[in-house]
């Protein structure tokens, strides 16, 4: 068990590093034109305004699409090399969430290491958008919210993945199409919005430790599903 379970980790760090690997040259690319968009404002006499940019909000993004196609891709493709439904989901949660950690960490180091080039050079209208703005801003903290969003995305993700690969096109709609009818309803009756409301207003660190577990619950969920999944996927 611990061999195969080594062994999928594995797999999933090489399938997952080319992706990876694009998406981090795109992100840093990015950074770079705005750093550099940045010291020529900075080089003006006047100036006004504050340039933000947003580092995790990327990789939020990213966490969602792999999470998804995880199932279409790596998921019976290990089922076809002899995974057991039950290794097959440790190992994707343990990927998961160390991937989660290694991206959020990676994220903050990145962030201290440009905000210091910033305070270096006397630029101080350089900011990272980032959740921990509303709460007590530590390294601690971001990797701390980084983490929990970006796990719970995966496991969303995943779970909606499954949907769509054991029942199909319809299954899979039917599914979001009740989701996107309640949330109407709870935008037309209001009680949605004084949820949001609520949640950003008594915001705190325990939310993201409490949104960590709701990620768990659902990665839970999705052994239902994934634990009579074949290589065959419904259309």
């Amino acid at each position: 068990m611990v061999r195969q379970i080594k062994g999928l980790l594995y797999f999933y760090g090489s399938d997952q590093r080319y992706s990876l690997i694009v998406f981090s040259t795109i992100l840093l690319a990015i950074l770079v034109v705005s750093l550099a968009f940045t010291y020529f404002l900075a080089s003006l006499d006047d100036v006004d305004t504050i340039f933000t940019f947003s580092l995790t909000g990327p990789m939020y993004v990213y966490c969602a699409i792999v999470g998804f196609l995880t199932v279409k891709d790596s998921v019976p493709f290990a089922i076809k090399m002899g995974a057991t439904r039950k290794n097959l989901f440790v190992s994707t949660g343990i990927f998961f969430l160390v991937l989660s950690f290694a991206m959020a960490l990676t994220a903050t180091i990145l962030q201290e290491l440009v905000m210091a080039l910033m305070n270096a050079t006397g630029i101080d209208f350089f900011v990272f958008l980032h959740p921990a703005y509303f709460l007590d801003e530590t390294w601690y903290t971001r990797v701390l919210i980084d983490t929990a969003i970006m796990f719970f995305f995966f496991t969303v993700m995943l779970l909606i993945g499954l949907l769509f690969y054991k029942y199909g096109l319809a299954g899979g709609g039917s599914f979001l199409g009740a989701l996107l009818v309640v949330s109407l309803l709870g935008v037309a009756q209001g009680w949605l919005i004084e949820f949001v409301v609520d949640v950003f207003a008594g915001i705190n660190l325990d939310f993201f430790y409490q949104l960590l577990g709701v990620g768990a619950v659902i990665y839970g969920i999705s052994f239902l599903f994934l634990r009579r999944i074949t290589t065959v996927k419904v259309r």
